[in-house]
């Protein structure tokens, strides 16, 4: 029997590399014949693992974190039917059943089958469902046929599979939250956030042809990195007000759409930058955004919030301008980004070189044993995707 190694979170601020249970085509008591067993080639750190291993989450000790996941197919349950061993596959965050009728409508991030706590499920993450997360060296995925982006060409998947490893979350995220703002041709946008999401969310701007994308962030390394492909960038660290640094780059103080990267963890502007305001994001785009204008938020808000700063923000209760959004007739669009909507056109996009999302994120390939330092650095803001690559498949 094969062995298998996966990342725990321990505590707050620890995760190690753990040997685990090699999969079995089932979960619990259940059996899952309609899901297959992957060999891990890539296996990303997402900041959504990130909050969870911050202690900000009622995560348990011993959790096998990770949610982006890329492998090659090494067994299928008998139901399986068009997923074949030897297939090399995109995994969408989201587990999605295909047979409910949320799934039946392209809303796959709130399938209501797979989690008994609430519509959604993901894999190695708190309160979605049970599934055991695939940052490892292998994984079962049920639903395999519904499930997986087979990709057509395994040689030249893997010449870019840096680009295609970011196909299961952070790059279709992006993307949605860029879709669900209204970017469009010659849209000027504002992206909160030059993390991992935002940056992708900016770089889909671009592909989505905006005329101007600004992105803000606190930490100089990533500002630097949004403008290396050629995004205007505002350090929120200024007292300024973000409304008169916006004036300074196009002429007017707000954009026609903006697009929350950043999440429930947010800190203040100016000279309030080192304290914790988990609002303060939603309420600076809604006052930077024109009248009529659209607001995406693939940013992570949480129901359960531990480590938050205020009784009401525990429970994810935040002090939002509402009535702001309403007056100006704001569109706004939360919630999971449902992956199968664009996974395919996206991998598309990278095979004939439309874009190249690991040079926009900075991707940096690490091995599995390397994951604490991934999870450290990113932790204190390194301008990088960390890709974890279990079995040192992929050529760096």
């Amino acid at each position: 029997m094969c062995k298998n190694h996966g990342v725990a979170y321990v505590k707050p601020g620890v995760v190690e590399v753990r040997e685990i249970e090699y999969p079995k085509l089932a979960l619990g008591n259940r059996k899952c014949e309609h899901g297959v067993i992957l060999k891990i080639v890539s296996t990303n750190i997402c900041g959504s693992d990130q909050h969870m291993v911050r202690g900000r989450t009622t995560a348990p000790e011993g959790l096998i974190l990770g949610h982006e996941i890329t492998g090659l197919v090494i067994e299928a349950g008998k139901d399986v039917e068009f997923i074949k061993i030897g297939d090399l596959v995109s995994v969408p965050f989201n587990i999605a059943c295909g047979r409910c009728r949320n799934c039946k409508v392209g809303q796959t991030g709130i399938c209501l089958n797979v989690n008994p706590a609430w519509p959604g499920a993901a894999y190695g993450y708190v309160e979605m469902g049970g599934w055991v997360g695939g940052q490892a060296e292998y994984v079962m995925v049920p639903y395999a046929d519904f499930n997986v982006l087979k990709f057509p060409d395994s040689d030249h998947a893997m010449a870019k599979i840096k680009d295609l490893a970011l196909l299961s979350d952070i790059f279709p995220t992006g993307f949605h939250g860029a879709v669900t703002a209204g970017v469009g041709p010659g849209s000027i946008v504002y992206v909160a956030g030059a993390g991992p999401v935002g940056l992708a969310c900016a770089a889909s701007c671009h592909l989505l042809g905006a005329a101007v994308v600004i992105v803000g962030d606190m930490i100089d390394e990533r500002l630097q990195q949004a403008k290396s492909f050629g995004c205007e960038v505002i350090d929120l660290k200024k007292d300024a007000s973000l409304a008169d640094q916006i004036a300074e780059i196009i002429g007017l103080p707000e954009v026609d759409c903006a697009v929350d990267c950043v999440g429930f963890e947010a800190k203040g502007h100016g000279a309030d930058s080192g304290k914790e305001q988990p609002a303060t994001v939603l309420n600076s785009i809604m006052d930077i955004t024109r009248a009529g204008g659209q607001l995406g938020v693939p940013g992570l808000y949480v129901t359960g919030d531990p480590g938050a700063v205020d009784e009401a923000a525990k429970k994810g209760s935040l002090g939002i301008r509402i009535g702001l959004g309403w007056a100006k007739s704001h569109y706004i669009h939360t919630g999971q980004c449902p992956v199968m909507k664009y996974h395919r056109q996206l991998m598309n996009a990278i095979l004939y070189d439309k874009v190249k999302i690991a040079d926009s994120v900075n991707v940096e390939v690490i091995s599995l044993n390397d994951a604490a330092r991934g999870y450290h650095d990113f932790d204190r803001g390194a301008a990088k995707k960390f890709v974890i690559d279990p079995h040192g498949m992929i050529k760096v």
